[in-house]
């Protein structure tokens, strides 16, 4: 019954938030392109199927991504689990070497389960005619996002700053900019916002909370947040980067086969 009762809640909650896109559309198409509402059944069906499939997806981040990232940051930062004498309130950035594994796994797995970014990799291998493979652009940002996550927790376990790493980074891939192939730079930089979406969020903000409050000395509303911006910004250095060596791997080949033409 508990359940029922916090589906319908998010029900009309999640059909209030979904209410004025649909309206805009709706104006839109009337009042301003004066045209009759195209398969008006399917756009129907579509829009419960999109409410229903919306409400229970948050009901599962309430229900099990949020505490299940939470409770696996905080046994994994649990002075107990720590092998070796410890004093609390000392430990060694160190020993939190299984957080920052955890960290690079459910980053790396999540952004492969993202669906926005399997659309992104489909499009781009479609307009690209296979030379930019669907698994290939995954992988990359996956990389990306596991490194970023896993480098966003040695940061809250330290409490370094945050705008550090994120200077760091951006002059990283504005330098990265100027020499990466000019026909993968919009697509590296699209592919850091795609990871950011429905199944990375939760769990890489409840393990960033949940490592907050663990730690001894960490605020969460300090310390909590910001490992979604390593997820964004770190899969646009991977994806660069990895243009950059297929780029000069190439240039490399063909100037083999030139040596070995003149030979």
């Amino acid at each position: 019954m508990d359940f029922i009762q916090d589906f319908g809640i998010t029900l009309l909650a999640t059909f209030r938030d979904v209410l004025p896109i649909l309206s805009l559309i709706l104006f839109f198409q009337l009042f301003v392109l004066r045209q009759p509402i195209p398969h008006l059944r399917s756009l129907i069906v579509g829009g419960v199927y999109v409410v229903i499939g919306l409400a229970l997806f948050l009901i599962g981040l309430e229900k099990a991504l949020f505490p299940v990232g939470k409770a696996m940051a905080m046994q994994l930062s649990d002075p107990s689990f720590f092998s070796g004498e410890n004093v609390p309130g000392q430990i060694h950035w160190s020993a939190y070497a299984w957080v920052y594994v955890f960290a690079a796994m459910i980053g790396f797995s999540t952004t492969i389960a993202e669906p926005s970014l399997l659309a992104v990799a489909l499009k781009a291998s479609e307009v690209s005619g296979g030379v930019i493979t669907q698994w290939g652009l995954r992988i990359t940002v996956a990389i990306g996002v596991a490194v970023g996550i896993a480098l966003g927790s040695f940061r809250i376990v330290t409490g370094t700053p945050l705008y550090m790493y994120i200077m760091v980074g951006y002059i990283i891939v504005i330098v990265q900019t100027f020499f990466a192939p000019k026909k993968i730079v919009a697509l590296a930089y699209d592919s850091g916002g795609v990871t950011t979406s429905t199944v990375t969020v939760p769990l890489v903000a409840a393990l960033g909370l949940g490592l907050s409050e663990s730690v001894p000395g960490r605020n969460p509303a300090l310390d909590g947040f910001g490992l979604i911006a390593f997820a964004n910004l770190f899969p646009i250095i991977t994806v660069m980067g990895y243009a950059q060596y297929t780029d000069w791997l190439a240039n490399r080949r063909a100037r083999q086969r030139t040596k070995e033409g003149v030979q």
